[in-house]
């Protein structure tokens, strides 16, 4: 494992233009929950699988028990940044990074002081009326009961992308342009399973593909260098 660190190192020295592509793993050492990975909780206390809830067809037909999970199990507001949210954010500051790209709606990244981030996802802090489209921050949601709503009375909905729904053409446009330029590609925290957004690093050609996932995934046998473990560990230990 030493080895992979020192080639790690030496990748991230002499690369111009680096792109990070993470999931929920890289928050989950803040103490944020993948919520993929249901819990006896979740079925003692909800009569529906998280997927279901966090759907489209969820919000708009059952949407006072859409928001009392959403309330309960999304909004981790206490969470701090981890080491590879911050190892990252110096990455940038140095020059190094360009862009991270990411599948979390946590809002880790810019609290750790990476700029450019694009949230293929959204993000819970941010929250906006469906009848007026006006926005609001999380306050809006956690100082509600209830459904939440506009002053216009419309109903506000957070700016996250459910199932069913579709990414944001903008994002995805921005984060095919790092990825073609990048001359180094980190995917950390993620099993490459939810779609569209993991067919996003197709877009890579570079030939610096670096892996680092507690768990095995289905791109491994295409990396040039794969680092089983927790991304924050193995990031922490990164000079910049």
């Amino acid at each position: 494992m030493e080895e992979k660190i020192q080639q790690l190192q030496a990748w991230i020295d002499e690369s111009q233009y680096i792109v990070f592509f993470g999931g929920a793993g890289v928050s989950t050492e803040s103490g944020i929950k993948d919520f993929r990975s249901t819990d006896g909780l979740y079925n003692q206390i909800y009569d529906y699988p998280p997927e279901t809830i966090l759907s489209h067809t969820f919000f708009t037909r059952k949407t006072e028990e859409f928001y009392r999970f959403y309330r309960d199990k999304m909004l981790c507001l206490d969470a701090k940044p981890n080491a590879a949210h911050l190892k990252l954010a110096e990455l940038e500051a140095a020059g190094k990074l360009k862009a991270v790209i990411t599948q979390n709606i946590d809002g880790l990244h810019q609290d750790a002081g990476s700029k450019e981030v694009l949230e293929l996802h959204g993000s819970v802090l941010r929250n906006y009326c469906t009848k007026c489209g006006k926005f609001y921050g999380v306050e809006a949601i956690t100082g509600s009961t209830g459904l939440p709503r506009c002053e216009c009375g419309g109903l506000l909905k957070p700016d996250v992308v459910l199932y069913e729904e579709g990414l944001d053409e903008e994002t995805l446009s921005r984060s095919v342009h790092h990825l073609r330029k990048a001359d180094m590609l980190i995917i950390g925290g993620t099993s490459l399973v939810v779609y569209p957004a993991a067919g996003l690093v197709n877009y890579y050609n570079g030939r610096k593909l670096v892996l680092i996932n507690k768990d095995p995934t289905s791109m491994d046998s295409r990396a040039d260098l794969v680092l089983p473990g927790a991304i924050g560990e193995i990031l922490g230990q990164i000079k910049v």
